[in-house]
């Protein structure tokens, strides 16, 4: 396959997902983080990987954009070094939300390709979180990939990135969560504050 092959390949494959998105999914989603801000609780983005890269970006953008007091483990380096050096990368991200006192007013939101797998040993760290979450009335959501593991189990609403091609699952999983949850902050519903290109003439 040479290059121009692989690229249209790829973007061909975007756009096959696009059409495959479960809208009413979203639609939930827009509905409970309305539901969220609108009772003055707060969002947990967790994510591991390029989950955990997209979860500081969304952060960013709920807060500045949807107006939801959000955070990420993943954005304070010293406490999880801390918390995965003194108690273990397992609950490193349950003990942190346990730290910042979650209750059933707020939200975790999931960013991974796999949603957590306690029988592969993948993203247990995901798994005991949301266990703790799902134990104490906490709403649950995600976008996930492939089957969406332990996430698509428990969540109170999850999309599931449509795979097309085995090979990119990861890549397009990950790109998508970028996609939807721009879509998200921006959705009339719930965007609070102009973005600051669109607010230039």
């Amino acid at each position: 396959m040479n290059k121009k092959e692989y690229i249209d390949k790829y973007l061909i494959q975007a756009g096959k997902i696009t059409g495959l998105i479960d809208k009413t999914a979203i639609e939930k989603m827009v509905d409970i983080i309305l539901s969220i801000r609108k009772s003055s609780g707060r969002l947990f983005i967790l994510g591991v990987g390029g989950g955990a890269g997209n979860a500081g970006h969304a952060v960013n953008d709920f807060r500045k954009i949807a107006g939801i007091e959000s955070y990420a483990p993943t954005d304070n380096v010293s406490e999880l070094t801390a918390r995965v050096n003194d108690d273990g990368w397992d609950s490193s991200f349950v003990n942190w939300l346990k730290g910042s006192r979650i209750n059933a007013n707020d939200c975790v939101f999931i960013f991974s390709v796999g949603g957590g797998n306690t029988d592969k040993n993948i993203s247990n760290n995901l798994v005991q979180a949301l266990q703790y979450a799902k134990k104490i009335g906490t709403k649950i959501i995600g976008i996930v990939g492939r089957d969406g593991g332990y996430t698509a189990k428990v969540a109170d609403v999850v999309v599931i990135i449509p795979t097309v091609d085995p090979e990119t699952v990861t890549l397009h999983t990950e790109s998508f969560q970028a996609v939807i949850w721009h879509l998200i902050v921006s959705h009339p519903m719930l965007k609070a504050n102009d973005m600051k290109w669109e607010s230039v003439k």
